[in-house]
């Protein structure tokens, strides 16, 4: 019997490797072996950086700012609480959830603390954190690399050997400059900014350092003032670049209160960001103030306000969300959860759960944790449409293969 000549091809558009050499076959030996080698092909075909892609979220704040709560709140909406590495060093700075990696960015300093006092500079000072390799490791991770991170030892003050950090399926770094190299800024899926006060800033840190670790005024103020500067010059300018800011002030309803006990909270969100839509209240585009207290929420002095409307930040089109005042009974903020929209919850009343459920939280009772919350939740849709988006290119790359190759 004549053989026609059916030629393999060596390879596949893009890279992929073909295994066997280009020969003629007789068409019933080449259909065999056509069928081998497209086996053979689907077996061994690499896994793509669409398939594998982590996404990477960026929150930026000082210390003491509420980025750790944030970090519980986000971690748990995913399922499961962030742990340490198990077995590894117990001073890691590394938070592990279910499919989340929490990365803190001082793990990214050059310098130790002896070394930054030398030096004369802050941990806040770009000179004193190592840009090139958070860089690096960042964009390792994203391409679903594990890397060796460094640890910064918060009690030492050291910085310790490194540690091996897995590609998870998203990766959030957090601490004071996840925002600030133009690099890492375009690696991240998505960017958060919290802008607390000087006011709160102050009125937090106090309670915290003299009630929780026995510091007097005198060296509060101290610490305060000598961050201050590298601070506004470093780390406050980021919030131009994130997407969503949350900005914690002393509240309206109290004339002159600043005792960070009663919060007026802003959520300021971007507009024309890619797989986030913005909350709103009532009327997307709308103007709104709207005071609740009545039959369904119960409010004691000095009440709540909410506020919702479009405006500019940083040149930038944004909207706001705003909240002023706290929560007296939890259970009752399923009432303005109705009324907000674009919360990206998978059924009626999450928002109310989750915070109920984490009701002993820093905030719970009012703008930090709401907002957090609901932040959360649209982190967790943003994952999701991020990997639809990512099947499906995966899906369309190999039909285009497979036409192809036939």
């Amino acid at each position: 019997m004549a053989c026609a000549k059916v030629f393999m091809p060596a390879t596949y558009p893009d890279g992929y490797e073909l295994r066997g050499r280009s020969q003629p076959l007789c068409s019933t030996e080449g259909k065999r072996m056509k069928q081998k080698q497209q086996h053979l092909y689907r077996r061994s075909r690499p896994i793509s950086a669409v398939d594998s892609q982590t996404v990477v979220i960026g929150l930026a704040a000082d210390s003491g700012c509420g980025k750790s709560t944030f970090m519980r709140r986000l971690t748990n909406v995913f399922g499961g609480a962030a742990e340490p590495p198990k077995g590894g060093n117990p001073d890691s700075n590394t938070l592990i959830g279910d499919i989340t990696t929490v990365i803190c960015l001082d793990d990214y300093h050059s310098l130790d603390r002896l070394g930054r006092k030398e030096k004369g500079v802050t941990a806040l000072d770009p000179r004193a954190n190592h840009f090139d390799l958070m860089y690096h490791q960042v964009k390792r991770l994203k391409e679903g690399v594990a890397v060796e991170k460094p640890i910064y030892n918060h009690l030492t003050g050291l910085i310790d050997s490194p540690e091996r950090i897995e590609p998870p399926k998203i990766l959030i770094i957090e601490g004071l400059h996840p925002l600030y190299d133009p690099r890492v800024r375009k690696l991240l899926d998505f960017s958060i900014y919290f802008d607390i006060s000087n006011d709160v800033k102050f009125a937090w840190k106090i309670q915290r350092d003299m009630t929780e670790r026995g510091h007097n005024l005198e060296s509060i103020k101290a610490s305060i003032t000598a961050r201050k500067v590298d601070f506004d010059a470093y780390v406050d300018p980021q919030k131009e670049f994130a997407d969503v800011v949350i900005e914690v002030l002393p509240t309206q309803l109290i004339p002159d209160d600043n005792n960070g006990k009663i919060l007026r909270v802003r959520m300021v969100m971007k507009e024309g960001v890619k797989n986030f839509e913005t909350v709103y209240l009532f009327d997307e585009g709308s103007i709104i103030d709207w005071i609740p207290c009545g039959r369904k929420l119960t409010c004691s002095y000095p009440g709540i306000k909410f506020y919702y409307g479009p405006e500019t930040y940083y040149s930038s089109e944004v909207s706001v969300l705003e909240m002023d005042g706290q929560f007296d009974k939890l259970e009752e903020l399923i009432y303005v959860e109705s009324h907000l929209s674009n919360i990206s919850t998978k059924f009626y009343g999450e928002v109310t759960q989750q915070m109920l459920r984490h009701a002993g939280f820093p905030g719970s009772n009012n703008g930090t944790g709401l907002f957090q919350t609901i932040l959360g939740l649209k982190i967790r849709d943003l994952y999701n449409q991020i990997q639809n988006e990512s099947k499906e290119k995966a899906g369309k790359a190999d039909r285009e293969i497979s036409r192809a190759y036939y």
